[in-house]
């Protein structure tokens, strides 16, 4: 797959650098600019990075960071036993438990709950730090709800991360999975007080949590292209009209025009008659 010319292989992280020095120089560069592509395209065009990916994939399997990355972009794409796969694989290889919570929601995605729950209390959920435990809290909410437990969602997102008032990496995802949890119980106004709390705490978009409190607000927002598009619409329909109006004005004036020449020719027709006529006292 092409590499664009400003991509060098030098803006990925230096840990995963380090582990690619196992490599030979050129072949480290180059599974380098792919690990790049993944990264830049993940987000936007999931599947240009799954494609990156396998390309780094067959160049060198045998690396952790790369048989991550692979995981992530199949991730991306819900190719979640894949992507499983890959986990387990560089799990293996670096021994930490890391993508645990990752690994959780892929059997979640494979139609696993049950599993993602055991793996919940799993003792490897000891060995996360604070925002992969978190993050184990929200895949287990996640199965709660996949299996109709919820209430027993709910309850499993209360904890102090939740309650505390500091503003964490996490906080906006959290707090906005419990407004929703709530909300798929009836509990609208307590449904509303948490998602403006995840709205305080989104400073970078990472959550819908604006879009659904207006929602319960009953506020309506319209698309400004769409109603550009429509004043362009109407605008246009007027400027039609008017040259239809302008032009039908022109042809009756037109009509009107022949109409006039037309009498005048009658007449002058008919004076010419009067005058060539003899007058009654001619004789012969």
């Amino acid at each position: 797959m092409p590499i664009p010319v400003d991509v060098t292989g030098d803006e990925i992280d230096k840990d995963v650098r380090q582990e690619l020095q196992s490599l030979p120089k050129t072949l480290a560069e180059d599974v380098a600019k792919n690990l790049v592509m993944v990264a830049r395209l993940i987000d936007e065009d999931p599947e240009g990075a799954y494609g990156y990916s396998r390309v780094a994939l067959r160049l060198a399997s045998r690396v952790a960071a790369v048989r991550e990355a692979a995981g992530f972009a199949a991730y991306a794409t819900q190719k979640y036993s894949e992507a499983l796969a890959e986990f387990r694989a560089a799990r293996r290889m670096t021994g930490s438990a890391e993508l645990w919570p990752v690994m959780a929601d892929c059997e979640r995605g494979l139609g696993r709950p049950e599993k993602a729950l055991d793996m919940a209390g799993a003792p490897d959920v000891h060995k996360l730090d604070k925002a992969g435990q978190v993050e184990m809290r929200l895949v287990a909410a996640g199965a709660r709800r996949d299996m109709g437990q919820l209430d027993a969602a709910i309850v499993t997102l209360q904890s102090p991360e939740l309650a505390s008032n500091s503003v964490q990496p996490w906080t906006a995802r959290l707090r906005y999975a419990y407004a929703d949890a709530l909300l798929a119980v009836g509990r609208e106004n307590e449904a509303r007080e948490w998602f403006a709390k995840a709205v305080e705490a989104d400073r970078d978009g990472s959550t819908d949590a604006s879009d659904r409190l207006a929602e319960l607000d009953g506020v309506e927002f319209v698309d400004a292209l769409e109603e550009s598009d429509g004043e362009s619409e109407v605008a246009g329909q007027v400027a039609d009209d008017t040259v239809t109006a302008e032009a039908d004005a022109t042809e009756a004036d037109a009509t009107e025009a022949d109409a006039t020449e037309a009498a005048d020719a009658a007449d002058a027709a008919d004076t010419t008659e009067v005058s060539d006529a003899p007058e009654s006292g001619d004789k012969d």
